[in-house]
């Protein structure tokens, strides 16, 4: 049985992000567009995966190998990530580039085995900073976004989706706000690298003995490296510890740690991680412990 390329669920979230009058033509050609691509770089589609802003398909390559199909209906979140994956080539903690079609939007990435999530896992503190360290050791391309204009596209998305969920009962338009502004003069200070943009547990997959953890799925800009730090940073709170575990146990692996900057971006961006729970009406004791860090100093 083909797998199904778009279901109601993944339309929803399209929708959600780019808007129905984008994602609904987008989902309808979706098929036609697929097959074109199956076609001309020989892959049979074995199964879709969610995503946010687009579809990513696992398929087998003319080789037997497992390649990775990524569709999105945004031109630039095409060309940013093909973009800093480039820049990446030939780094053995980044997912490499096979080839591209920035005319529709497609990229084909190399497929990782077993292509399990950290989410959930002990994290291999060695192994993500030795990730870090490669991110940010690359020279920066042209053509990239400063961080600032990420971060001001971010907290927008965040308001109207903040304002039009459950989480307006917990979590205030002042507070989010002044996250912004924390990110805002963070963003608009200390070292400018490449960054990842979107490092977090669900974005850096196993790729087996020999190679360990792999980072995906990046939203690449130019900015502080300490923002990539910070979801791994958090993960010892969901556990009931605090950022400053998290930020002890990451620091001797990176070369150049800033942990007064990756704790101020954590204050930052703490409405952001408290946000996807809040939206779904659940509150945890890691969400009320990431609220309680967003409060921080606010009036």
């Amino acid at each position: 049985m083909a797998p199904v390329l778009i279901d109601t669920p993944a339309r929803a979230r399209l929708a959600d992000r780019f808007g129905a009058d984008v994602a609904g033509p987008w989902c309808d050609a979706l098929p036609d567009l697929v097959a074109r691509l199956s076609t001309k770089w020989g892959l049979t589609v074995r199964e879709a995966r969610a995503g946010n802003t687009g579809r990513t398909l696992l398929c087998t390559g003319p080789g037997g190998d497992l390649r990775v199909l990524k569709l999105t209906p945004d031109p630039e979140v095409a060309r940013l990530e093909f973009t800093g994956l480039s820049a990446w080539a030939g780094c053995s903690r980044v997912v490499q580039v096979l080839d591209a079609d920035l005319d529709v939007n497609a990229i084909l990435l190399e497929g990782l085995v077993p292509g399990t999530e950290l989410t959930g896992r002990n994290v291999p503190w060695a192994e993500v900073g030795e990730l870090l360290n490669q991110l940010h050791a690359v020279e920066p391309p042209r053509g990239l976004r400063r961080l600032a204009e990420g971060i001001e596209f971010i907290f927008d998305l965040s308001e109207r989706r903040r304002r039009e969920s459950p989480a307006a009962g917990h979590l205030s338009a002042g507070v989010l706000a002044k996250g912004r502004e924390r990110a805002a003069a963070l963003a608009a200070s200390g070292p400018v690298t490449l960054i990842h943009g979107d490092l977090h547990p669900a974005n850096v997959l196993d790729a087996g003995p020999g190679r360990g953890a792999v980072a995906i799925d990046p939203r690449p800009a130019l900015g502080d490296p300490a923002l990539d730090a910070i979801d791994f940073v958090f993960v010892p709170m969901a556990a009931g510890g605090t950022i400053d575990d998290g930020i002890a146990a990451l620091a001797p692996h990176v070369a150049g740690f800033d942990a007064d900057r990756v704790r101020a971006w954590c204050v930052a961006m703490a409405p952001l991680v408290a946000l996807p729970s809040l939206r779904r009406g659940e509150r945890t004791p890691f969400t009320d412990a990431v609220l309680e860090l967003a409060l921080t100093g606010v009036a």
